[in-house]
């Protein structure tokens, strides 16, 4: 009997406390404003967003011994992720995230407690390799030790997704960029992932170029308001004859922020992670898995909160109005 497929998300989760101040921030003194407390963290914010695509999740992770562990269990179950693998570790403390935000949403500071990802190691990963290689993909984030992050990248047979989490972080990628089936850097990651300073188009072009060369398949580099630069790699047999003359192996694409208000744009990254992974299920080219990405970032950073619960596939397809083909095989089964 054939099983439905799954992803499997390797990550951190965190409490989130955020502050959004009604005014402009200033540094060293009390800004008026909101607080308000949330489930974060990179790999479980990825996952939130893939399960509200409809994706079926399989989480991978370690939980805190704490009074936020249930409420945590809970939530992640509520929202259809399985965690029946993750690991539990006595007497550790759940990581927490603390950011703050000016009043038009995009985050000013922040500091994170993620001790307990050490604990997410190549032994644990070993023990869950059977779960890892029945996914159809694996969705990792630069929390994980880098040792971990070696070892699940050369232990997997399987499309692996990698989020550098923070231009710190990302170098606990580079050693392994040529088992990376898709990285989606911001600005400075992708900077700190080739070594190259990004100041325009012409040197954006070669930082992702470097990746390209590096082994990635594809590249999102998120731009913020300025929007998304993508690059993938072209196969040696899909190449043009311009394509050899000039030793070019790279296709390009930009395109602008989709965003009608922000509200919130801590957990932008996360939903287009999510989108980018839904577009890869779906079998879609370079331009629409940009636009499908866009949008659903876009939703997220339209929301108050790090998950926008108003994400659904239907509202991402038609934004970026692409063909949702998840309906269309559901139909063409239907009518068999």
């Amino acid at each position: 009997m054939k099983t439905e497929p799954y992803v499997v998300v390797i990550g951190g989760m965190n409490i989130d406390i955020g502050g959004r101040s009604f005014c402009r921030m200033v540094p060293k003194d009390s800004n008026p404003g909101r607080i308000r407390i949330s489930l974060g963290g990179v790999g479980r914010n990825i996952a939130h967003n893939m399960a509200l695509l409809g994706m079926k999740v399989v989480f991978l992770t370690a939980f805190g011994d704490d009074i936020y562990r249930e409420m945590i269990e809970n939530a992640c179950r509520k929202q259809g992720i399985d965690i029946s693998h993750a690991l539990s570790v006595p007497g550790a403390v759940t990581s927490s995230y603390v950011f703050l935000g000016g009043p038009n949403g995009e985050m000013e500071l922040a500091v994170s407690d993620m001790e307990i990802c050490s604990s997410i190691s190549a032994s644990y990963i070993t023990s869950k390799q059977e779960i890892i290689d029945g996914a159809a993909l694996v969705v990792i984030d630069a929390n994980l030790p880098e040792e971990t992050i070696l070892h699940i990248l050369t232990h997997t047979g399987i499309p692996v997704f990698a989020d550098p989490v923070s231009a710190a972080k990302a170098g606990r990628l580079r050693p392994c960029l040529d088992r990376i089936h898709t990285i989606k850097p911001n600005r400075l990651e992708a900077q700190a992932l080739s070594g190259i300073r990004i100041t325009d188009e012409r040197s954006a072009r070669e930082a992702l170029t470097v990746l390209i060369g590096q082994g990635v398949k594809r590249v999102f580099m998120t731009m913020g308001a300025e929007g998304v630069m993508a690059a993938e790699h072209v196969p040696e047999y899909l190449r043009t004859e311009a394509d050899q003359d000039t030793g070019t192996a790279v296709n390009f694409i930009r395109l602008p922020c989709a965003v009608s208000r922000i509200q919130n744009a801590t957990g932008a990254g996360d939903a287009f992670m999510a989108g980018l992974v839904c577009s890869y299920l779906q079998d879609m080219n370079l331009e629409e898995t940009v636009r499908t990405a866009l949008a659903a970032g876009g939703i997220a950073a339209e929301g108050e909160d790090t998950i926008n619960e108003e994400l659904t596939l239907k509202e991402v397809r038609r934004r970026a109005g692409v063909p949702d083909l998840y309906e269309e095989q559901a139909g063409q089964k239907h009518s068999k």
